[in-house]
């Protein structure tokens, strides 16, 4: 194979990462980072009404910063090599769009209107909304949520959008339509003037838009009419096709091609989510669940279309023919807090520091990069048994199983002997219960779960949490050796899409950098898990009860 190389560009919750990847063995040349300014600042978010927005200005600055980064630590011999640049974004993080494709923010009127700036996958304003399309759902005829496990989330697409439009007029009348982050991207960089030129991918659409081939493609207006009058009419506007990952979105526009030093021959593929394009990255097999592990989880499983059938798996986040690999059915799950529960008690933790020594950021900041590993520490040489305390891990609501974004997190159990370690590692447990909880759901299913494969941060930082993630499962999960599996899942699909691979699974096998751990189960904390885990289920039974209002 001659020398070829290709461009993954990973956006994540807090910033955007590129690697340059070589085709022929997955070898990574090069990787730049860059923090979104805006959102490190904290603007147009406000955690305590879970409002969490994104400035589209943050993606093009940063897509273009990390991607030159990358190039002139490349080399200009590698640069006129670069064939294809696949992206990845978190999801469902849509925005409004005018005619011309640009996000209404990028107009001078909305620059600084949350409502006119991405909805992170995060934001929960939209609970109400969620609620009433179940509702609508349930009653109106063609079981329009079967594909995404029979409840709505307000972590998706159509509740973020009429959320918006209910609470902010200007917005609703400057719009034209809504799309994707990670179908925005290629169509930005493919020098798109008109919202017909952008190609949706199937991965949104399946996912988040309730996009199926069994109803023709969208829902039919009247059930979207039946749930908000604002929406009537308004998926005329939206698209009828979609495309895998595999293929091409287009080829770079002359305008990026100058602003990068690239030629306009380089191709741009479809995008994605960054949990399908990560389970990619981290080389998912059948039945194997590909636990993306970051601020958030995102479960994948993939299994052969002949295999699933018409098999629907209740309460997980979609199933979509296509939408990690072409050809095969792909299965999203996850967990709307898992690192992030982690943070919250490190913050929880810090906020003395933070008020009592303000004008001392050094300490903060060495607190800060030392607590976790600290508590993780602490937190392994405890032994579990039947009275430890323990918690429901819903401090950002539930995702999985059965969607429900109202939910709080509990701890129970405490008492003056309760330190710090101890609740650090109620709460680490409750991340895990909370993962056996969409395992269990699989298989109750008819989907069985043969495997474990974790990516991510926090896969590859704590051996504390992945350890204790084997014990409660009771079963190995291997660690890949990638640090950047969702880019390198992009990268992949930019080798297919620029037709250096046929198939993604040829990039997989040629460009995969394998495993370099696996954790496996002790089978005598298993056994005290499976105790307590029932006392988890008992709990968040409970819990979920106490959130009724």
């Amino acid at each position: 194979m001659n020398a070829s190389f290709v461009i993954g560009v990973d956006f994540g919750t807090d910033s955007v990462r590129s690697i340059v990847v070589d085709t022929r063995n997955g070898d990574e040349v090069a990787a730049a980072v860059y923090y979104y300014p805006r959102w490190k600042d904290g603007l147009y978010c406000n955690p305590a009404r879970s409002q969490f927005r994104q400035h589209p200005q943050d993606y093009i600055d940063g897509l273009a910063a990390t991607i030159t980064q990358c190039l002139q630590q490349a080399g200009p011999y590698v640069s006129r090599q670069i064939k294809a640049i696949s992206v990845d974004t978190t999801g469902s993080t849509p925005v409004a769009v005018d005619e011309t494709g640009m996000p209404l923010a990028l107009q001078p009127a909305f620059a600084n209107n949350p409502n006119a700036m991405f909805v992170l996958w995060k934001d929960h304003t939209a609970i109400r909304e969620a609620a009433e399309i179940n509702t609508v759902a349930t009653a109106f005829p063609g079981n329009y949520l079967r594909f995404v496990g029979g409840v709505y989330s307000a972590e998706w697409f159509w509740a973020k959008w009429l959320h918006i439009w209910r609470v902010d007029e200007d917005v609703r009348n400057a719009t034209y339509t809504w799309v994707e982050h990670c179908d925005w991207i290629p169509f930005l960089l493919t020098g798109g003037t008109h919202i017909s030129q952008l190609k949706r991918g199937i991965c949104s659409a399946g996912h988040k838009a309730l996009y199926a081939e069994a109803f023709g493609g969208l829902p039919p207006d009247s059930f979207f009419a039946a749930i908000d009058p604002l929406l009537q009419n308004v998926s005329r506007r939206l698209f009828s096709k979609t495309y895998t990952a595999g293929e091409a979105a287009g080829n770079l526009s002359a305008a990026w091609a100058q602003r990068l030093g690239l030629s306009t021959e380089v191709v741009i593929g479809i995008g994605a989510f960054d949990a399908h394009m990560g389970a990619v990255g981290g080389q998912i097999e059948p039945y194997h669940l590909s636990k993306v592990m970051g601020t958030s989880t995102c479960d994948m499983l993939v299994a052969p279309l002949e295999d699933v059938k018409d098999t629907l798996v209740k309460g997980i986040c979609g199933q979509v023919p296509g939408s990690v690999i072409p050809g095969m059915m792909g299965m999203e799950a996850g967990q709307s807090a898992f690192g992030d529960a982690y943070a919250w008690f490190s913050n929880l933790l810090s906020w003395p520091l933070q008020h009592l020594f303000p004008n001392d950021p050094s300490l903060l900041r060495e607190a800060n990069s030392r607590m976790i590993a600290a508590l993780s520490q602490q937190a392994a040489a405890i032994v579990p048994d039947e009275s430890s305390e323990w918690g429901i891990d819903w401090l950002n609501g539930r995702r999985t199983p059965d969607a429900d974004q109202s939910l709080k997190g509990t701890l129970t159990g405490l008492h003056l002997a309760s330190d710090a370690p101890r609740i650090f590692r109620a709460v680490a447990e409750a991340t895990c219960f909370g993962a056996k909880a969409i395992v269990e759901r699989f298989e109750r299913e008819g989907v069985p779960v043969k495997g474990l494969i974790g990516i991510g941060g926090v896969a590859q930082k704590s051996p504390f949490i992945m350890q204790m993630m084997a014990d409660v499962m009771g079963m190995p999960i291997r660690i890949h050796r990638s640090e950047q599996t969702c880019a390198l899942g992009a990268a992949m699909f930019a080798a297919t899409a620029a037709g250096i691979f046929s198939r993604v699974e040829e990039a997989m096998l040629v460009m995969g950098q394998g495993f370099e751990t696996t954790w496996s189960p002790d089978r005598q904390r298993t056994g005290i898990y499976e105790n307590r885990y029932r006392k988890y289920k008992a709990l968040g039974a409970f819990t979920a009860n106490m959130n009724i209002d």
